[in-house]
């Protein structure tokens, strides 16, 4: 354990080499901060210059990310659509049933080198990146092993769930066509967090745009030219998340970007694999409670009198919901780079300041997206069926989407403040509290109790979201930063390689 004395030196002092070329964390908006002789607003002024560009330097690249991730599994739904009906119900249930919830686990996990990956960089411990990569793509393999099962398993648990035999088995074949996939998002969500805390994400996104291209390209081959049915299209999309893993990681390689945090494979990552795991628990619970929490609204809407205009109107509601939801959570990937940063670079203020930035902006934004919503409520369900009485149902319901999106400007960036400062699992109780012992309950009471219907169950499960927001902000906005900043420190020096023999934990 180092001294005090050790604790007070200047994190900036740890590395015994020059930081990289394109190293971004520097003391400008920590000096600007700090600097009493300028007036108030000339610094508010400079500091929001300085952290508006490296925000949107960010979450930019990251939106369109996410929204390419998102057009190439609906775009092999949409081939599987043109199979016939059966085909199409088998895709959207096996992409939402099964394969939505190997995403959100290992995109959960992931975060966890979000955490380390972006506070090394920022204390510039920049051969420290590389190890944690390695490490976060054995653990995220080893995690892949029980997600096989389960795919393989996915027609007996359909079946068991109720779906009818026909619906279960062409979903099956679906899936098992995706299993490729697990493996490349074990691999893929490290790289992306890895070059994310570097503030690299434009490579990401010109690798993803080429891949949708070359997606559309191969899934019009095998499914029309090869008539590779639902398999071929599942194994598409498995094959192009494997190209742009490929693609990544031959950029690491290649560029001199990464040349001080990629420094070849190394024995160190099998060390530490425990303490990796229990962070990655925490990252991985923290999202899918999140994540399957609306999903859960759907399920729900299910079990009333009349459930299908209740289900197409939450179907269009949602869709809305889920597009607009990426621009969040390019601000969520900004919002975690951004902190880990300036903590791991030992910049309190920096934090604070980039924290109350990326929640002014991205609230902004969502207050224009609810707007917009509010002014077409009763023409934006045409833009998916031509039902003048789900369009009714949309309009009726639009109010409280407009309110989902305002929390949703807010709530996924505080997440990411907290992926940022490593409080994972503090955020997974809160969760479980907000969404499963409050949100949910109180739905299912408005809803079938005082037969308010799908309002009455969006409205309770909102609470429980506005519940969560609410405690994120209050402590969020009472945290000490500089004390953030010591954690920091002391995580990184534990986590840090020591040339310890195999399978032994860093501390």
């Amino acid at each position: 354990m180092e001294s005090q004395d050790e604790l007070q030196e200047p994190i900036s002092q740890s590395p015994s080499f020059d930081p990289p070329a394109h190293s971004e964390i520097d003391s400008r908006l920590e000096n600007v901060l700090n600097d009493d002789k300028l007036p108030y607003f000339s610094r508010l002024r400079l500091a929001s210059w300085i952290e508006l560009k490296q925000l949107f330097h960010l979450a930019a690249p990251a939106v369109f990310v996410y929204m390419i991730n998102n057009l190439m599994s609906l775009s092999t739904r949409a081939f599987a659509g043109h199979l016939g009906n059966l085909e199409l119900a088998a895709a959207s249930l096996g992409n939402s049933g099964v394969q939505l919830f190997a995403y959100g686990l290992m995109l959960g996990m992931g975060s966890a080198v979000e955490t380390l990956c972006g506070q090394a960089y920022g204390a510039q411990k920049y051969a420290m990146l590389g190890t944690y990569l390695q490490r976060a793509t054995v653990v995220l393999t080893l995690t892949g092993i029980p997600m096989t099962v389960i795919y393989l398993l996915s027609k007996p648990i359909l079946l068991l769930l109720g779906e009818p035999p026909k619906m279960a088995s062409a979903a099956a074949v679906f899936v098992y066509g995706l299993i490729p996939q697990i493996f490349a998002y074990a691999v893929n969500f490290p790289i992306q967090k890895f070059l994310q805390a570097q503030s690299i994400v434009n490579p990401s996104a010109i690798i993803s745009a080429a891949t949708l291209v070359l997606h559309l390209l191969l899934s019009w081959i095998a499914v029309f030219q090869l008539g590779m049915g639902l398999l071929g299209a599942s194994l598409i999309l498995s094959l192009s998340w494997w190209v742009i893993v490929a693609a990544q990681f031959i950029y690491i390689v290649k560029t001199s970007r990464c040349k001080q945090t990629w420094n070849g494979f190394t024995l160190q990552a099998f060390s530490g694999l425990w303490e990796f795991v229990k962070l990655s628990i925490a990252s991985a619970v923290m999202l899918c409670l999140e994540t399957w929490y609306f999903q859960i609204l759907v399920l729900i809407a299910g079990l009333l009198d009349d459930p299908e205009i209740a289900l197409d109107s939450l179907a269009v509601c949602m869709s809305v919901s889920a597009l607009l939801f990426m621009v969040s959570v390019g601000f969520n990937a900004a919002a975690s780079v951004r902190v880990s940063n300036e903590l791991g670079a030992g910049n309190p203020k920096s934090a604070a300041f980039s924290v109350l930035m990326v929640n002014l902006v991205s609230l902004v934004i969502s207050l224009v997206e609810a707007v917009i919503v509010l002014a077409l409520r009763n023409v934006i369900s045409y833009a998916f069926t031509s039902g003048e009485t789900v369009a009714a149902a949309v309009s009726d319901l639009c109010p409280l989407l407009a309110i989902t999106l305002v929390l949703n400007g807010v709530q996924p960036v505080l997440s990411g403040v907290a992926v940022g400062c490593g409080w994972q699992a503090f955020v997974a109780y809160v969760n479980v509290g907000c969404y499963y012992v409050v949100g949910i309950p109180v739905g299912c009471l408005l809803g079938f109790k005082f037969d308010l219907g799908a309002k009455g169950i969006w409205a309770g499960m909102m609470g429980g979201t506005m519940m969560q927001t609410i405690i994120l902000l209050w402590v969020t906005f009472r945290t000490d930063w500089n004390k953030e900043v010591e954690k920091a420190r002391l995580r990184l020096d534990e986590w840090e390689d020591k040339k310890e023999p195999l399978l032994r934990t860093s501390k």
